[in-house]
């Protein structure tokens, strides 16, 4: 069975949730930015379904052919019917198929494709004659499906019926708590028959803190690099690449949003109050801490009513 790594609150509640919605046909869709694990959750909705012992067909939607898309999906057949080419959603009867990067999907075939996930049928060229299929349909975008509806390039009828079951996976900045445990197990798998590379406290709490805009496919990539480069080595930060040092990240973002996000005014007040006490009470010295003049800081302390 596929391994799902994490204990973050919420990859631990759509992890409970997942053979629930396994034992379901429920069309699900898939959503989260790239490489944050949307076809291992695909993958592990198929294993733990009824059709686990049939074939999981993953389709790559932006990779369709740009021409004859629809064959390539559905197939054909003669004028009697027959079937003389089974398309990939055809030859997945009885098992999963797996639609990545739906929101590629040409506008062309979006309306076959939602009658064959209303239905199980379709009709192939060559024939008039419906055919019909037994398949699931799951789905992954990193993209914004609502708004690809509302620009024109997304079936509206589609979208809401891909997301029967939405499942949105967290960013890996937004689970911070697990980057240790990712970085420990990929670490171990990469190294085969060497030793292990090691992470000190601080080179780990670096990668807490970095952003990681290629989620988990981004710290496979290093735990690979880091394993072949480093065999056994305990590595600090300044072993780290540049972009994952503190003192880089400092630079890009001397504070990180939290995605709770956060009252701007309380914030400011605050900092302004530090500035005052580190600076004991000296306001032109406080406006130096804060980056700004003196005027600006006495403006703002009027705007907060503090003594000036």
């Amino acid at each position: 069975m596929s391994k799902i790594l994490g204990q973050s609150p919420d990859l631990t509640h759509i992890l409970r949730t997942l053979p629930m919605i396994a034992l379901s046909d429920a069309s699900v869709l898939i959503s989260g930015e790239t490489g944050t694990g949307k076809e291992l959750i695909a993958l592990s909705l198929h294993e733990q379904s009824r059709r686990r012992d049939n074939a999981l067909i993953t389709i790559n939607c932006a990779a369709l052919p740009t021409e004859d898309v629809e064959l390539d999906l559905f197939g054909r057949s003669n004028e009697h019917g027959e079937v003389t080419f089974r398309g990939r959603l055809l030859a997945a009867e009885g098992g999963t198929v797996f639609l990545d990067e739906v929101d590629a999907l040409p506008l062309s075939v979006q309306a076959k494709v939602l009658r064959f996930l209303e239905a199980g049928e379709c009709q192939l060229q060559g024939s008039h004659r419906l055919h019909v299929a037994d398949v699931r349909i799951l789905a992954a975008t990193s993209a914004d499906l609502p708004a690809e509806v509302k620009a024109g390039r997304f079936r509206a009828d589609l979208f809401y019926r891909l997301q029967v079951v939405p499942i949105e996976l967290p960013a890996l900045r937004n689970r911070a708590e697990d980057i240790p445990l990712l970085m420990k197990h990929y670490l171990k798998e990469f190294a085969g028959n060497n030793a292990v590379v090691r992470l000190s406290r601080e080179a780990e709490q670096s990668l807490v803190h970095y952003r990681w805009p290629g989620n988990i496919r981004e710290l496979q990539n290093l735990c690979q690099r880091l394993a072949l480069l480093h065999v056994g080595e305990l590595l600090q930060p300044a072993d780290l690449p540049r972009e994952m040092r503190p003192e880089v990240a400092i630079e890009q973002h001397q504070f990180v949003l939290p995605a709770s996000g956060i009252d701007l005014a309380k914030v400011e007040l605050d900092l302004i109050e530090q500035a005052l006490d580190m600076a004991a009470g000296n306001r032109s010295k406080a406006a130096r801490l804060l980056g700004i003049s003196r005027d600006t800081l006495l403006y703002r302390m009027q705007k907060y009513n503090l003594s000036p």
